[in-house]
């Protein structure tokens, strides 16, 4: 068919092609390679552009009122607030933008900017790391990552630094879209499932219930140090949320670094009536053959890792040693999307499924959640409980939670880049 032809033929919109074009004038640079450089990267304060008001609450929002989680400093510190920290107030901003994070924005010289996002203290290594890629072409990400690893290997490689190259690579990535007019999971191949199961991750199990939520992750709350009485409660804590949830329901656990592995063997033998989907980070990071053995030892249930590993080197460590049957990385530490890309790439070869931490909380890790075909669940935490109920309406629709038959799903923005809708502020 000759192109005129098809531009003559009828369409089904009420608008012609040409009509159609006029209506929606084409993304800001259209047909050029690129055009840009970047003029500069700096830090900035953001905040949704809509949120209901701050209310009172007696919930510490990563555990539940008056639950301990455990945490490796319980060896040292034994009842205290899991680091999050119990509060009086709660600001539901704080569910899109929490504390322990920062913002970069990246500008170029014809005015598309890009934010990005990263772990807590990285912003220190934004001064060193911005002036290497000031002139580049924002389009070129590979490259751009590789110079900013590169320069960072004497004192980076994990930490700090990958945080701060995680919050420049996502900024280049919201860049890109904003430049192209198109959402980021378009540039990484359109989506591969039309709606992303979710789950929530909280102790409050009866209210992430009323919420919709049939798939929910625990925060154990002790470890070791709290002897065969805090064991006792972990199981009881199980026991209740396979109660509430009923037989169809998904239970994980997450432990946070904490446990030991006779610990962690004897509480998965107690928790095996309850079906538990997977148990999440019980040793340190760096115990490799540790979690190796857990897997050999344990079989009622998954042994996942991964949200405190940092680049492809750290994951191919946790390939090697056949650590996890899930990997859990954070976009936001990891290294970015470039390098969560990476990770999820090796993982697929080897039939591992990737759940980033908290992907559904973060509008970066929505779009690789999207694209990606072994990228199941999105996890989220849901304001707790006490606020009116604008509170949670605003939280669903922001997050675009609709229900199904596993309880909520949710997909990501359509808006160009990652579909920030924030005010900015340096």
């Amino acid at each position: 068919m000759r192109r005129r032809d098809f531009l003559g033929m009828p369409c089904m919109s009420a608008l012609s092609f040409h009509q159609q074009a006029a209506a929606a004038p084409p993304p800001p640079l259209e047909g050029e390679k690129s055009g840009l450089k970047i003029t500069g990267v700096r830090l900035v304060n953001v905040k949704p552009r809509q949120a209901p008001a701050p209310y009172r609450t007696t919930h510490e929002p990563w555990a539940g009122k008056d639950i301990p989680t455990s945490r490796p400093l319980d060896l040292y510190f034994k009842g205290q607030p899991s680091g999050i920290g119990a509060m009086e107030v709660f600001d539901p901003s704080r569910i899109i933008f929490p504390a322990d994070g920062f913002n970069v924005e990246i500008a170029t010289d014809k005015g598309v900017t890009g934010i990005g996002r990263g772990g807590a203290q990285g912003a220190s290594a934004i001064q060193h790391l911005a002036p290497l890629i000031e002139g580049q072409d924002p389009f070129e990400v590979e490259k751009i990552w590789d110079i900013l690893w590169r320069g960072s290997l004497h004192y980076g490689r994990a930490g700090m630094a990958v945080f701060g190259i995680s919050a420049i690579d996502l900024a280049l990535w919201d860049l890109i879209g904003k430049a192209n007019g198109v959402p980021v999971y378009r540039l990484l191949g359109g989506k591969t499932k039309q709606r992303i199961p979710a789950y929530a991750t909280l102790n409050e199990v009866n209210h992430h219930i009323a919420l919709g939520f049939q798939r929910m992750k625990l925060a154990v709350p002790y470890g070791p140090p709290a002897g065969r009485e805090g064991l006792r409660k972990n199981v009881e804590l199980v026991k209740h949320a396979r109660e509430a949830l009923g037989p169809d329901g998904e239970v994980m656990l997450d432990c946070w670094m904490s446990l030991d592995e006779e610990y962690t063997v004897e509480f998965a033998r107690r928790i095996e009536p309850y079906r538990v989907y997977w148990i999440e980070e019980p040793l340190p990071p760096d115990e490799y053959d540790g979690y190796a053995r857990l897997r050999k030892a344990i079989q009622s249930t998954r042994i996942t890792t991964g949200e405190h590993e940092y680049t492809r080197y750290g994951f191919r460590r946790l390939l090697e040693k056949h650590c996890a049957a899930i990997w859990q990385p954070d976009i936001h530490w990891c290294g970015g999307l470039t390098e969560l890309r990476r990770i999820a790439a090796m993982a697929s070869a080897h039939d591992i499924p990737v759940i980033p931490h908290l992907g559904g909380l973060s509008s970066f890790a929505m779009h690789f959640i999207a694209a990606t075909p072994n990228s199941p669940w999105a996890e989220f935490m849901a304001p707790p409980p006490g606020g009116p109920p604008e509170v949670y309406r605003w939280f669903e629709e922001e997050h675009r939670l609709t229900r199904g038959p596993g309880g909520l799903y949710t997909e990501p923005s359509d808006r160009p880049g990652f579909g920030w809708d924030v005010v900015v502020a340096s």
